[in-house]
């Protein structure tokens, strides 16, 4: 994540008053981000080694390193910008904000879900933080502001789903005996990049026995005859992201794989026809996950089926028991337009797996799948 709005004015200043709401309700005085994702969607600037505040009268401020900031001045609608050269200078730029913004008592909103313990360190050292500020978990906050998708940003997930079918089709297409992993996955981002992805979070591809891992990273494992490959893409486009999973096979699947495979398929598409506005996670999930079950496969099922997906590809909604499900309040039934990713499960056999995976918006009559590339175990 970087430095450059895909938004304009008008859009973060709306985006900010919705903040200072929900501020108020929550009891933060004031926030100081370092998560990519939160500054990019509030301040159209999501850069490294940087962080924002925000206080409950809207007022925005940054700290980037000092050769940053001629950079961040161009894409910003705020003016409060200062530069630090190292952690030391970061320390005391925090606290010329709390200085500034005459801030002596009260609460500070962190990211308590992400930030390390150093960083924590960082934003709570007594020489940036008054000892009368109290800190606060703000994750609910961000996590409440995101939820719901904008049009922008839904025509952006559009878009970047189109550059996942594009990787995506690349990658199968290069599917034989003797290719690696690692130059599927290398077809894969190639051709993203070339359409326009400016990153990727991770892209996975596992082969053989290694489908059976949840998340394999690629190797230089070659391809064989009957192998099952699992291909999980996920590019940046403008600033969001997109996540598709399809799993298909070096010639011939055998019947066992193909009966999981359809299992699985038939399962996925159940969840993705419930995603409705009115409809909870849990429910969601519990679509997929009993179709798998009454299938015979309950035992090969690994964790929730669905996440939220927007700047990052993988955000709020999260139905407890996800990985990244750490202090986020569980989210009420699902209104239109979250955008999530369905089929995050797999089902993982003894020596093999299968996973098919796409993103989706939740529409009031009708989901909306923004991934399109075809269903097959069998390359074309």
């Amino acid at each position: 994540m970087c430095g450059g709005s895909s938004m304009d004015k008008d859009t973060y200043q709306a985006r900010i008053k919705r903040c200072t709401e929900m501020m108020k309700t929550e009891g933060c005085d004031i926030l100081l981000l370092t998560k990519p994702s939160n500054m990019q969607y509030l301040t159209g600037d999501g850069r490294l080694c940087a962080y924002a505040m925000i206080t409950t009268d809207a007022k925005v401020a940054m700290g980037v390193p000092k050769t940053d900031i001629e950079d961040v001045k161009q894409g910003a609608f705020f003016h409060h910008i200062v530069g630090f050269e190292d952690e030391v200078g970061m320390i005391h730029s925090i606290a010329h904000y709390f200085e500034h913004f005459n801030l002596k008592e009260g609460t500070v909103g962190l990211e308590f879900t992400f930030l390390t313990q150093s960083m924590m360190g960082i934003v709570t050292h007594p020489h940036a933080k008054p000892k009368d500020v109290m800190p606060k978990d703000c994750t609910p906050i961000l996590s409440g502001l995101r939820l719901v998708k904008e049009e922008r940003e839904i025509d952006l997930l559009r878009q970047a789903a189109a550059v996942a079918d594009i990787g995506m089709k690349a990658a199968i297409e290069a599917v034989k005996q003797g290719i690696t992993e690692s130059q599927i996955a290398a077809e894969a981002e190639y051709a993203m990049r070339y359409a326009g992805a400016e990153d990727f979070w991770r892209t996975y591809v596992s082969s053989g026995p290694r489908t059976g891992i949840a998340h394999g990273l690629p190797t230089n494992r070659k391809l064989e005859t009957g192998d099952l490959v699992m291909i999980d893409i996920h590019p940046i486009v403008n600033g969001y992201s997109s996540d598709i999973c399809r799993t298909v096979c070096v010639g011939k699947p055998s019947n066992e794989k193909q009966v999981a495979y359809n299992l699985y398929l038939k399962a996925q598409q159940a969840s993705i026809a419930k995603a409705k506005a009115g409809i909870g996670m849990v429910e969601l999930g519990e679509a997929m996950h009993g179709i798998i079950r009454d299938g015979g496969y309950g035992e090969h099922i690994f964790g929730p089926p669905i996440h939220g997906v927007g700047i990052d590809f993988e955000e709020s909604p999260l139905p407890p028991g996800h990985a990244f499900f750490h202090g986020e309040k569980e989210p009420p039934p699902l209104p239109v337009n979250v955008v999530i990713a369905i089929g995050n499960c797999g089902l993982y056999a003894d020596s093999w797996g299968v996973r098919v995976e796409d993103t989706v918006v939740v529409g009031q009559q009708e989901p909306i799948v923004l991934t399109r590339y075809p269903y097959s175990l069998e390359v074309k």
